[in-house]
């Protein structure tokens, strides 16, 4: 008998979860994936099921914006689901359950480290709120059969901003490629960026502080680069509002010379490109501000503390946090380990060329550049209208609705506002 379930027998003994007890107990769990993080999961806990009878995981499969839009309105409402895989880590964090009653603290200590801090919400605490299953980072994916057609050298070990930016407008008018660059439409997105350029995030006091010199340097440059060519304008310009919009199908199909987007992607990547073209992670270009910085971030597994059964959800996040379950998830979902133990092992992805090892291997080696600031918004409570305001008040400056002066000034009073709703 395997130490898996030797731990999952043990749970049992200690929830009562015999075949009579248990069996009218159904545990809905909302997921979204980016690849096929859900059907991982869902085949993973076909084991807790076998070994708890009578328990019955339903994972509901569902759009990220359901997550993102839907999920806070069921649970303000108490009707939410028992657990979710989650992005907005501290905005939700009144509703999560505290696992610490029922799991061993100091095995999730020493196993998940700072990244639990950034499930508990504005008031900080000790609790344990959820399992940060999906580790990522920022950075950008480059075609690199369309520099070598080009005859163009690739930028290398801190590189700026503008030395890709003038890289890649070569490369685009050498081969007749659609778009040297472009940037997914998101708030956490261009957070990178902006604070290589020097923006700070946040006042000496820790406040919010969405708008200071370094976030305007870098906005005024997005701009120009959208109105230029430089950027792909239609994936910033092209939507309303806070939308989310990524522009990896341009990348797949060889329209987009340097992408930027995040480790999440590499999976898409390898099975969309296969042989069409040879492309690479590198690192996150550097800002005037001297920072070559990525976000950190990723998705959690989360209980809700309505659930009508907080034992058994608390039992199954503990069942996909162990080392040997959580290292297997890991690996066929090709995604970075928050799981220190996991990560100090090294991770043998599942089924994955030469290439997607290497870029995987990239965004892991990138993390030590990541910003402490970077950190600190990933874990802020109010990060989710920060990156709104963000996303609608770029847009409005590079369509030309706003100036970049007047878009400032709106995100800043947008903040104000956010700021004095939620105290």
């Amino acid at each position: 008998m395997t130490n898996k379930v030797l731990m999952t027998t043990a749970l049992a003994s200690v929830l009562g979860l015999s075949a009579g007890m248990a069996s009218a107990q159904e545990i809905r769990f909302m997921c979204s994936t980016d690849g096929n993080e859900c059907e991982v999961y869902e085949d993973l806990l076909t084991r807790f099921e076998a070994d708890n009878p009578g328990v019955d995981v339903i994972v509901d499969i569902v759009p990220y914006q359901a997550i993102l839009e839907n999920l806070p309105v069921q649970l303000a409402s108490g009707n939410g689901p028992d657990i979710a895989k989650v992005t907005d880590l501290g905005g939700l964090s009144e509703y999560y359950l505290d696992l610490a009653p029922y799991v061993d603290r100091d095995y999730w200590e020493s196993s998940f480290g700072d990244t639990l801090s950034w499930y508990r919400g504005p008031d900080g605490g000790d609790a344990i709120n959820g399992m940060h299953s999906q580790l990522t980072i920022t950075g950008p994916f480059v075609n690199a059969t369309l520099f070598e057609q080009a005859g163009v050298e690739m930028p290398g070990e801190g590189a700026t901003w503008e030395d890709w930016a003038a890289a890649s407008r070569a490369v685009a008018e050498a081969t007749g490629t659609d778009f040297p660059m472009a940037i997914d439409r998101s708030g956490h997105r261009v957070a990178g960026p902006a604070i290589s350029y020097g923006a700070q995030l946040f006042d000496a006091d820790g406040n919010a502080m969405l708008v200071d010199d370094g976030f305007t340097a870098y906005v005024e440059q997005f701009v120009e680069w959208n109105n230029d060519g430089t950027f792909a304008r239609d994936v910033w310009a092209g939507q309303g509002g806070a939308t989310y919009q990524d522009a990896a199908q341009e990348f797949i199909n060889g329209e987009l010379v340097f992408y930027y987007s995040g480790s999440w992607q590499v999976g898409r990547m390898e099975e969309n490109i296969g042989d069409f073209f040879d492309w690479q992670v590198v690192d996150s270009p550097c800002g005037p501000a001297g920072a070559c910085s990525g976000m950190p971030g990723g998705a959690g597994i989360v209980g809700f503390s309505d659930t009508e059964h907080p034992e058994i959800v608390a039992a199954i996040i503990d069942f996909l946090a162990q080392e040997d379950i959580y290292a297997e998830a890991t690996a066929r979902t090709r995604n970075l380990p928050a799981h220190l133990g996991v990560a100090a092992a090294g991770v043998d992805y599942e089924g994955v060329s030469a290439g997607a090892q290497g870029a995987l291997n990239g965004f892991a080696g990138a993390l030590p550049d990541v910003s402490p600031i970077a950190f600190a918004y990933q874990g802020y409570p109010g990060n989710r209208a920060m990156f709104g305001i963000t996303v609608e008040r770029l847009s409005q400056a590079i369509v030309g609705e706003l100036t970049v002066e007047e878009a400032m000034e709106r995100a800043a009073s947008d903040l104000a506002a956010a700021m004095a709703e939620a105290n």
